[in-house]
Parts: structure tokens; sequence; C-alpha cells
């Protein structure tokens, strides 16, 4: 008998040794092992704030594309850290985005779980209902020279358009920044009732280099427990005297770039040296570029199409438009064209062509596969590549 006692205290002992006091983010599976148990010696309000910290940290303290991958960079941050300093760095990150937390403070997120748990309890104050989503923008800061920000002001409404009332939520908001059709700025915040303050898009943080005809276009989404509601706004003008412009590299003006085959004069050693010429050589003539064939209005019906059945990679083809970057970002389902469910092409006109370049103005319905459909105007730029034309830019008009 007393064997036995003393058995059972050994492997209670043990199990207790198991438990780990610090997170293993080895694998998905051993950094959910560690983060439950660490959870599991903790007073139920600290376990709600724990998770707190973990979601502030997921959301806003690294940069990822979507639920797993933030996950293995939450992991990689985390690693090793014991719960003390998982609510130190979270409250850093909430510091340093602007969001209304603190590890100190009461739960006020909801019930937070960072493994994807999105199915509502009985009583979850993130599962708002709404109809939809709106947004108000204004032009801020205005320093005599106009405006140097816009603040971006996301409601859920019902369905007469009013806005909704809600507190104590956690629901994760998304401003996404485009230009002539690329993603040119990415920000978060936490949504926890209807008063929420938007973002501040301050027009120095965005390249002047990126941004087309002084316009820009945002996306906001509001993720909910049951849905995730969207909104956008196309062809908000920007101040372009407040637009982030890199200083020039700096360079020696005391260096001079010489070229290896010029002839020094050794009787005036500074004076421009001259590069010998052949004069029986022969400027050759510059290369036809080769006749295109097919109809430029032909290329971007086809683009259209491709993109409305989703077969992106011959749409990327179509392409060599440097702002749509490699073909993972073209394709992105998140602010790529990957989040196309259907195109329904209205019109394609000509407006301009030559032998290297022409301009073609196509209007269309995009449905994203949230089935909301916008109606767009675009001007798509082409240019002949080896007798092909490839789509070299892409302008959403008013």
């Amino acid at each position: 008998m007393k064997k036995f006692s003393f058995l059972l205290v050994f492997s209670l002992l043990l199990f207790t040794a198991c438990k780990k006091d610090h997170v293993d983010a080895t694998t998905t599976k051993t950094l959910q092992s560690s983060i439950n148990d660490m959870t599991a010696s903790l007073t139920t309000i600290k376990q709600i704030k724990f998770n707190e910290a973990l979601y502030i940290l997921k959301t806003f303290g690294v940069e990822a594309d979507g639920d797993i991958n933030e996950l293995k960079a939450l992991g990689k941050l985390i690693d090793g850290k014991k719960v003390p300093e998982i609510l130190a760095l979270a409250d850093q990150v909430a510091q340093k985005n602007g969001i209304e937390w603190a590890s100190t403070s009461p739960p006020s997120l909801g019930e937070m779980n960072i493994f994807g748990d999105d199915k509502a309890k009985e009583s979850d104050p993130n599962d708002v209902k709404a109809a939809s989503l709106s947004i108000i923008t204004r032009p801020t800061a205005d320093d005599g020279n106009g405006a140097t920000a816009i603040q971006i002001i996301p409601r859920l409404v019902d369905n007469a358009g009013n806005p909704i009332s809600f507190t104590g939520a956690g629901l994760e908001a998304t401003l996404e920044v485009f230009s002539n059709g690329v993603r040119i700025s990415t920000a978060k915040n936490l949504m926890q009732d209807n008063n929420f303050k938007g973002f501040n898009l301050k027009f120095s943080s965005i390249l002047a280099s990126k941004v087309v005809d002084n316009k820009i276009d945002i996306t906001v989404s509001v993720k909910t427990t049951a849905k995730t509601f969207k909104m956008s706004k196309i062809g908000l003008d920007v101040n372009p005297s407040a637009l982030k412009v890199p200083a020039p590299p700096k360079t020696d003006s005391t260096t001079v770039n010489q070229d290896p085959s010029a002839v020094v004069d050794p009787n005036n050693p500074t004076a421009t040296p001259t590069t010998p010429t052949d004069p029986n050589a022969a400027t050759p003539p510059p290369a036809a570029p080769k006749q295109p064939v097919a109809d430029p209005k032909n290329t971007v019906n086809k683009f259209l199409s491709n993109v409305g059945s989703q077969n992106l990679k011959a749409a990327f083809d179509a392409s060599s438009n440097p702002s749509w970057g490699s073909y993972e970002s073209f394709a992105s389902a998140t602010s790529g064209f990957g989040s196309v469910k259907n195109v329904s092409v209205k019109n394609i006109s000509s407006n301009a062509s030559n032998n290297t370049s022409a301009s073609v103005n196509a209007t269309y319905d995009v449905t994203d596969k949230s089935g909301k459909t916008t109606s767009l105007k675009v001007t798509f730029g082409l240019k002949n590549v080896n007798g092909d034309w490839k789509i070299s830019s892409y302008k959403i008009n008013p």
C-alpha cells in the first residue's frame, strides 16, 4: 500500500514537472500546448488578460498575412518567454499602436483565442449584429499648405444605415491603402465600441513614388465573431507636398567617374580625358520594335476574364507592371486579385494606340468573395513586349 501511494505521489509530481512555464514554439502543437500549460497556472482574471495579451501580440506585434503565418511569427516573437514577459511585451505593443489596453486593467476584449476558435459563446461581446460597415473620411492637420493626414472612421450600421450600439468588444479593424491597384500601406487597431476613433493616416507615412495621380483608395474591414464587414472608398485626394520623399543619396563631389579607355593628355593632365573613336565605325541603327499583331483590347478582355475565373497565373503573365510586384502579391487573397470571385465586363474601348504603347478603358463590376460588388472604371496602359501587348499600368478612375 505504501509503495502504491509513493508511486501515485511520484506520478503526480512528474506530471506537474512536465507542465511548461515558458513558451515552446518548436511547432504549432508545442506552442499551443505550452500556452495551455501557462494559462492553467493562472487565476481566472489573469487567464483572460494573458489571452488578451497574446491576441494583441498576434494582431499588432508581428507582420504576416493570414492566421497561420501570424501564429508562426508570434511563436518566434515569444519563444522562451514567461507570462510576465509576454504581458510586458503586449503593453509595449499596445502603447506603440495607440491601443487603449493594459495588462493591469480589467478584461476588456471579450473572449480572445489566438488559435482560431471563432464560434460565438453564450455571452460573446464580439458577436456584434450589424448589417454593414460605413466609413467617414475627414482631411485633418492642415499646416497652411493643405491637409497632412486623413482621419478614417468606420462605423457598424443597421439596415437603415444608423450606427448600432455595442461595448466591451475587441473587434479587429484593418485599414488597407492602395494606389493604382497596388497596396501601399496597412494598419490595424481594436474597435471596442462604435465610438471608435478610427485611423489617422498621415501622408508622411506614404512614399510619394507609390502614389499615382495624387489619389489613393482605402478598404476598411472589421471582424466580428460571425462575419467580416468590408467597405472601400475610391479616389481620395492626397496632398502631394505632404507625402514622404526619401532624401537623395549623398555623393562625393570630388570623385570623377573616368572611362578606363579614356586618353589623358600628358602635357595637361587636369584636362577632361577624351575617349578615342573609330572614324570607320558606323553607328548601328536602333532596332525597330516588333509590330504587335493582336488588338490591345483583346489583352485587357482576356486579363479580366482570367481574373474572374481565378486563372491568376495567366492573368499575371499578361502583365508587365512593376507596381503589382511578384505573383504572390498579385494573387494575394487579402490584398490582390485573389480576393475576386467574379468579373462582369460592361464595356472595353481603345483610348490611344501606336506600335509601342496603347491605352484601353474598361468598365466592369467586380464581386469579391464576401459577396460585395463594386463598379469600376479603369484605364489600362499597355506596352509592346516582343510583339505582344502587356499590361503595364492600371488606373482606377472616379
